[in-house]
């Protein structure tokens, strides 16, 4: 059913990967493995964070942050997209659309300042080891965290209504696998510029500031490190650095390609199977990057695994 100015229907079609039946069925099974391993392996690392009291620290306080992102943001669509990939029907209703795409641009709003604020807790640390439990007290963090989530939010309130409400006269076939903004602006009937200047706009804010931030810190980051005498020391500093700035790549790759060319100006093919990798295999080596590798959290999983009494009691 449309609505006067054809912009609201009762329901869209993800035609996702619908033109290759055979990749669907592989997908399927590879995304259902990769889904259910990213459930397991950011929940460990939630668990761990919160019932060890070894890691009741800054920085895992943030990476449990990041890992209830990545589940939240990975739940958000794969789910429907499995269900699309298993059979015939490739429909999501509108209300379902509108929840996808405010949860897609939040919580990737979110993701994108997180890592701004551990980049900036990895610089406290390093470059300001002595003031480090002062200046990143437990409601400094609190406050960063929330200023985050808030700042995402906000963008997805005000992005999701206006990429909703544009007339689509009677379009209903959305050419992804799930509700992304650039991909229902295209079945847009209208110009649609003035939007994509708005995007481009709240991105530089969103995606771009943070970035800048990220890569300032960690010039300071690498002056100082190159100033620690102790090898042991450098090689510690490196190995943290080196996977938030992992992570960091492989975040920014893909949002800067999705979030940065909205519209027609990206090819449609190449941007599902990067929204495919960010919201999937992200997710996915983020804990075996960033935390798996980590001695500490290792010793927390054993001990958590072995119901340590010494835990308990502490």
């Amino acid at each position: 059913m449309n609505g006067a100015n054809g912009s609201t229907s009762d329901y869209f079609t993800l035609l996702g990967f619908s033109h290759n039946p055979h990749l669907e069925r592989t997908l399927f099974v590879v995304i259902l493995i990769a889904y259910l391993l990213t459930l397991v392996g950011n929940t460990t690392i939630i668990l761990a964070s919160r019932m060890d009291p070894h890691l009741h620290t800054p920085m895992y306080f943030f990476l449990t942050h990041l890992s209830f992102l990545d589940l939240s943001f990975t739940t958000s669509s794969i789910p429907q997209l499995l269900y699309n990939l298993s059979g015939h029907d490739k429909t999501i209703s509108y209300t379902g659309c509108a929840i996808q795409l405010f949860l897609f641009l939040g919580l990737g709003g979110v993701e994108c300042l997180l890592l701004a604020v551990m980049a900036f807790d990895r610089f406290a640390a390093i470059c300001r080891p002595l003031h480090y439990t002062v200046i990143m007290s437990p409601r400094f963090c609190w406050g960063l965290v929330s200023t985050a989530w808030g700042c995402g939010v906000a963008n997805s309130l005000i992005m999701s209504p206006v990429t909703l409400s544009l007339p689509r006269c009677g379009h209903q076939q959305v050419d992804h696998f799930l509700c992304e903004m650039p991909a229902l602006i295209r079945i847009a009937c209208v110009n649609t510029a003035a939007v994509e200047g708005t995007v481009f706009i709240l991105a530089v804010g969103i995606v771009l500031s943070p970035l800048v931030f990220i890569l300032l810190s960690y010039g300071y980051i690498g002056r100082a490190v190159l100033q620690i005498r102790s090898a042991s020391g450098r090689q510690k500093a490196f190995n943290t650095c080196g996977s938030h700035l992992t992570v960091v790549s492989l975040f920014y790759g893909n949002i800067i390609y999705m979030y940065m060319q909205p519209g027609n100006s990206s090819s449609q093919d190449q941007g599902k199977f990067l929204t495919l990798f960010y919201n999937i295999v992200t997710p996915l080596l983020n804990p075996l990057i960033y935390t798996l590798r980590n001695k500490e959290v290792k010793r927390a999983l054993r001990r958590l695994l072995r119901g340590d009494r010494e835990v308990k009691k502490k």
